[in-house]
């Protein structure tokens, strides 16, 4: 009886499996990205570990060396379980599930949660609101949609993730340019594309734990600002949590309830909603993720819950009690938080703030050093700093977002550099998305003096 984890991206530190099943009672085994590890600086650990077997593995993401070693393992350790909780492994994992004859999410449950087409079809039909969509065969596929519903329209791939590939056209002028100079149509992404119509009004989330097929817990937060626009942002991207007494909040629950009673949800699994409140009071779902949120999310859940969504989730998954109690009512927050994150612009970081001197900090995370050269961000989630704040409301939260991020601008000096020096975008290993950066209260790690700051490496600074 053993557990088989994968771990595809990010840091090992934000994922302590063998500690989330220290109780265990059979074997923890671990297959990793070896490529993956070594962009976030890490390696396997060493020493003592809670993990029988462990390995990194080349090529992890192609050419089925994945596949081969959980056949393996799967004879040597009589694998009983296989886990992952990270997006681009859900498909592969219920797969093998499959052929090994493993509980746990298939293939068939899976699919409508990566292919936001199938997606958008699945929950229409059980009568929840959509936008207009449509699959993007050929060129002819997006004129004749944008004919009919008008612009913007927004162009993605059907299984993406962190805002990649998203592109809004506003004109016949910038889809005539997007089909000229981007639209492939022999290219790797063509069949996977789709286009939809632009929902005006705010985008809300709403993040959640399900075990044994029942909400365990969900709260509802809206982002202020745009996630398409992370590119060209400047200025902070805010995201608070919605207030108990909001009635917007109860919608929200309640609406995410309608969706994942419309989806072939598996038995555990945490999930991320994003759901548009329109100007004429209307729900309209975006899309729904069958795994935990980005950025901040897990430190959101954990300071208002007191829950660790991943830890709760692969304890669900090997069948162990979840660390924090599940009545039979759905808790409600204890206080609200707020979440600040910062997009990379381009220029050479000359100064950088030290530690925040906010008592209602609860994490954060600097990403780049004094001496780093930054080039635009590529994803949504690919910034170069993030903070989590809390406060007993909203308005409140809103305001100490505000307050830190004035403070970090202020101490943040860049140099501008001249054109033929400034990095290409895309010409650096991918930063690490955020929600897999090890989340680190501020009350545990110590200051950095100024002086030092930039000989301190960027993960002992990690705060989410």
């Amino acid at each position: 009886m053993s557990v088989l984890i994968l771990h595809h991206r990010g840091t090992l530190a934000a994922h302590a499996y063998d500690r989330w099943l220290a109780d265990y009672e059979g074997d923890v085994l671990l297959l990793a990205s070896k490529e993956h590890l070594g962009w976030v600086g890490e390696e396997l650990p060493t020493g003592e570990t809670g993990y029988s077997h462990m390995e990194a593995l080349d090529d992890y993401e192609v050419g089925g060396v994945l596949e081969a070693r959980v056949l393996d393992l799967a004879r040597r350790y009589g694998v009983s379980r296989l886990f992952t909780c990270q997006e681009h492994d859900l498909e592969r994992a219920a797969q093998l599930r499959e052929i090994l004859g493993l509980p746990g999410q298939t293939f068939s449950s899976a699919l409508p949660f990566r292919n936001k087409l199938l997606m958008k079809e699945t929950v229409q039909a059980a009568g929840i609101e959509v936008a207009a969509h449509r699959g993007v065969e050929c060129a002819g596929d997006l004129v004749s949609f944008a004919r009919e519903h008008g612009f913007p329209v927004v162009v993605k791939p059907r299984d993406g993730a962190g805002s990649i590939g998203v592109t809004v056209l506003r004109s016949r002028e910038e889809l005539d340019a997007f089909v000229a100079e981007r639209l492939d149509v022999y290219g790797p992404l063509q069949s996977n594309l789709m286009v939809e119509a632009f929902v005006p009004g705010a985008m809300c989330h709403v993040d959640g734990l399900v075990v044994d097929g029942k909400v365990a817990l969900a709260w509802p937060s809206q982002y202020l600002f745009t996630l398409a626009s992370f590119k060209e942002l400047r200025g902070g991207r805010h995201d608070v949590t919605l207030d108990r007494d909001d009635p917007l909040a109860r919608r929200l629950l309640d609406f995410t309830d309608r969706v994942l009673d419309a989806l072939p949800c598996p038995p555990n699994f945490t999930f991320h909603a994003e759901v548009f409140h329109t100007p004429d009071d209307r729900l309209v779902l975006c899309e729904i993720a069958c795994r935990t949120g980005g950025a901040q999310t897990r430190g959101v859940i954990k300071t208002i819950f007191g829950a660790e969504l991943n830890e709760c989730w692969v304890r669900a998954e090997a069948g162990l009690p979840l660390p924090i109690d599940i009545g039979p009512e759905r808790p409600e927050p204890v206080k609200m938080t707020g979440q600040l994150l910062l997009s990379r612009r381009p220029g050479k970081v000359v100064e950088l703030p030290g530690e925040p001197p906010f008592p209602w900090v609860e994490e954060y995370k600097i990403s780049v050093e004094r001496g780093e050269v930054m080039r635009v961000s590529r994803y949504s989630a690919d910034v170069m700093c993030c903070f989590l704040v809390s406060g007993p409301d909203r308005a409140t939260c809103q305001s100490r977002l505000q307050e830190l991020e004035d403070w970090f601008l202020d101490g943040l000096v860049l140099e501008e550099l001249p054109e033929d020096e400034a990095p290409a975008p895309g010409g650096e290993a991918p930063a690490v998305p955020q929600d897999e950066v090890p989340a680190v209260p501020q009350d545990e790690v110590p200051a950095v003096p100024e002086g030092e700051a930039s000989a301190v490496p960027e993960a002992s600074r990690s705060r989410s």
